[in-house]
């Protein structure tokens, strides 16, 4: 089994997903142009018109599916359904990548013989109006060492490289327990990393993200932050046994977090300092610690009622590592993961 596939799953973003696609049709250095593979995820089909202005503009190879389910890991199981390329790279549908980012993952691929490759994400927020646009793209912005190689981290599946064999053999690799609240990522590398598996970066391979106006908002941003901040306890109440003492020093933590991180807030937006949109994230990452046990339907919350009425039962139909490991529940690490390996500088050291 030879040759690469690019995977990027859509859900109602036609015209950010014709810029992602059209850049992947872009990439040069290459000895044979990828296969690429895009699922709809939009119940009614939202990205038909775009699917077909691609089978128009290209002779490339292209895969071009609907999966109606909601849910992202039902997204990306369908695509891997419907290739058997030994290497497949993750694009998000809001990413652009420049015409050798491909290159650039393959070369550290070769080079270290990792099973995972993973590169750096640029954010980028075309509205200058918005008074906390800095605090928006350093908070999706994923850096990384400035050189490439080995590493001892996992970050996010978007802008990554992975070899099948060794990360998605399983006939379902992405857990469905996470097409509501999100995570499926997470919850692979999570299984590859405790399971040995060889992760490097790619410091050449950047893509752009296009922050979308409903990301960009103070209050989403917020709502982030706070799933964030329910990340240590979640991850001490999946441990076995429960680590209570645990989340007890968590939520004593963010009490104390959320009351002076709170108060600087305060006085930051009376002053007008440009830290205020900092102190709120991370008064509102204590208050996360304090309701850690809310449900949280952050990922995806546009159709997670849908989902749960659509989707099968949260299985990995028997194939996958982490159905036989972790089934009924994260593992225990997955939520703390999430918090130090997925998000970019922005997040790194911070809780």
């Amino acid at each position: 089994m030879s040759g690469l596939s690019v995977m990027i799953p859509t859900f109602r973003r036609p015209e950010s997903f014709l810029r992602a696609a059209r850049s992947v049709l872009r990439q040069v250095g290459l000895a044979n142009p990828p296969q690429l593979v895009a699922i709809d995820n939009s119940p009614e089909g939202s990205a038909a018109q775009a699917f077909a202005a691609l089978r128009q503009e290209t002779t490339a190879p292209l895969v071009l599916l609907h999966e109606s389910r909601p849910g992202v890991a039902n997204a990306r199981n369908a695509g891997m359904s419907a290739t058997h390329d030994a290497l497949v790279a993750f694009l998000d549908d809001d990413e652009e990548a420049p015409p050798h980012w491909l290159a650039a993952l393959l070369a550290v691929q070769r080079q270290t013989g990792a099973d995972a490759v993973f590169g750096p994400v640029q954010a980028r927020l075309a509205n200058d109006a918005i008074p906390h646009k800095a605090y928006v793209e350093r908070l999706y912005t994923r850096a990384g060492p400035q050189q490439s190689g080995p590493s001892h981290r996992y970050y996010g599946i978007g802008n990554s490289l992975l070899r099948r064999e060794t990360m998605l053999a399983a006939s379902a690799p992405f857990s469905l327990e996470a097409n509501e609240k999100g995570g499926e990522d997470d919850m692979l590398f999570s299984w590859a990393h405790a399971a040995g598996r060889r992760f490097a970066w790619a410091a050449e391979a950047v893509v752009i993200e296009h922050i979308p106006p409903e990301r960009a908002s103070l209050a989403y941003a917020m709502k982030r932050a706070f799933a964030f901040g329910q990340g240590p306890c979640e991850a001490a109440f999946a441990a076995e046994p429960k680590q209570w003492g645990a989340i007890a020093a968590h939520m004593a933590l963010g009490g104390a977090q959320a009351t002076l991180c709170g108060a600087v807030a305060g006085a930051a937006f009376l002053a007008g300092s440009p830290a205020r949109y900092w102190f709120l994230d991370k008064a509102v990452r204590g208050a996360g610690k304090l309701v850690w046990w809310r449900p949280r339907l952050f990922y995806g919350e546009a159709l997670a009622r849908e989902s749960a009425l659509a989707s099968p039962p949260a299985s990995m139909n028997g194939g996958s590592p982490l159905s036989q490991a972790n089934a009924g529940r994260l593992p225990s690490k997955t939520m703390t993961d999430r918090l130090m390996h997925r998000s970019g500088a922005a997040d790194r050291g911070r809780s």
